[in-house]
């Protein structure tokens, strides 16, 4: 399969209006944003149906443009961007290039297939609840989570407003910062000095995900000032993943309820019980949720400030196999969400790196940082990337 089932529409193509940073380098964007003239799917035909063709350019696709970078093609996302399987029930499943029987992860899963076959050479997402850094980690790519609402998120297809964001994944760390140059606002500079590994995320990971990462984390103990460990979340991860669900589930609700009272549209499994258990959540149940999120925010500006990074797995493993029945996907899924709810809560950005593999299959690590850190991240990853390719 040449295009290995990503795209959507590969037909797609938008030229570059000015010359840039981005010269020479080709893009796919998920089919979540909107294209002039053309009508996105965000992954249900019922939806693409019963939508009109967008009247503008998404600014994140613009921008690009006007850097020199050109567009090739719209990439198939999970339904309605609520999943991280990347299975998508009407269109298909892409295939993970680098393990075709895995799957490649959600919902931004069409844009991380095409960098990781070096398809483009780098494609924009969406990310609400991980769905640009579990591809990334599964597909063997970089990819970043932005700090909430650092990048124009106008003219993309909504999720949970209050957590989404546009991401990007490159093929290498460098191309993920020229990116980020373009797409992020000017941001305080500075340097990272205390780095801290957070005990209770990786206790989520395979023992062989944690053995694989020890010489990476004894490398990085060994070439910074400050190293220590942690517990992130001291009422327990799955605590402040019950929390992210409860407010993105009816932030969901609200967003959709009114369309799909209207067309009643045909939802593939999993995504089909996700809204309907959106549906049956309660107005009055929200501010305890909402007070929870408030003390986590404060707890991670507290632990990571302006100079400080979290390291945690980006996924408990390498990717799920493909088919798998749908009870034993989501307890997978579950154990990810604790490691995804962490930047989803404190609206902090997070960079995956794809620094190691199991018997060929990617695995990833990911460093957080404090809000609006996001240009000092990407210039750390780009520098410490190199470092590791070097000394390898």
């Amino acid at each position: 399969m040449s295009n290995f089932g990503a795209y959507m529409d590969e037909n797609i193509s938008l030229k570059p209006t000015k010359k840039g940073n981005l010269d020479g380098l080709k893009f796919a964007v998920k089919d979540v944003f909107s294209i002039k003239d053309y009508v996105s799917s965000a992954g249900n035909p019922d939806w693409l149906q019963s939508h009109e063709p967008a009247r503008t350019t998404a600014p994140a696709i613009d921008s690009l443009l006007n850097n020199g970078a050109t567009l090739m093609g719209t990439t198939i996302t999970d339904e309605l961007m609520y999943s991280l399987n990347g299975e998508n029930y009407h269109y298909g499943t892409p295939v993970n290039p680098k393990d075709a029987n895995r799957i490649p992860g959600g919902s931004s899963c069409g844009s991380a297939v095409t960098v990781a076959a070096e398809l483009t050479d780098f494609s924009l997402g969406t990310d609400t609840g991980g769905s640009v850094r579990i591809p990334s980690s599964y597909c063997g790519i970089y990819g970043i989570r932005p700090t909430n609402g650092a990048v124009n998120i106008d003219g993309v297809t909504p999720l949970a407003k209050s957590f989404d964001t546009v991401g990007w994944m490159a093929q290498d760390a460098e191309i993920l910062y020229k990116v980020g140059k373009v797409l992020l606002p000017v941001q305080e500079e500075g340097s990272f000095t205390r780095f801290i590994v957070g005990r209770d995320a990786w206790a989520l990971a395979d023992q062989e995900v944690q053995n694989a990462f020890a010489p990476f984390l004894d490398k990085l103990e060994e070439s910074v000032p400050s190293y220590s460990t942690t517990i992130i979340a001291e009422e327990g991860l799955q605590e402040w993943a019950e929390v992210f669900r409860q407010l993105q589930g009816r932030e969901i609700w609200q967003e959709h309820r009114e369309w799909i009272q209207q067309v009643n549209p045909t939802f593939g499994p999993g995504i089909a019980e996700r809204f309907q258990w959106a549906s049956s959540l309660k107005e009055e149940d929200l501010p305890q949720y909402q007070q929870k999120r408030r003390i986590i925010k404060q707890r991670m500006e507290k632990l990571l400030e302006e100079d400080g990074i979290l390291i945690i797995p980006t996924a408990p493993g390498k990717a799920p196999l493909l088919n798998l029945p749908l009870e034993e996907l989501e307890v997978k899924r579950s154990q990810t969400f604790q490691l995804c709810c962490i930047a989803g809560l404190s609206g902090f950005p997070q960079v995956n790196l794809p620094l190691a593999t199991l018997d060929g299959t990617p695995i990833g690590l990911s460093f957080l940082a404090g809000r609006n850190q996001d240009r000092k991240l990407l210039q750390f990853v780009t520098e410490w990337a190199e470092k590791v390719k070097w000394e390898r």
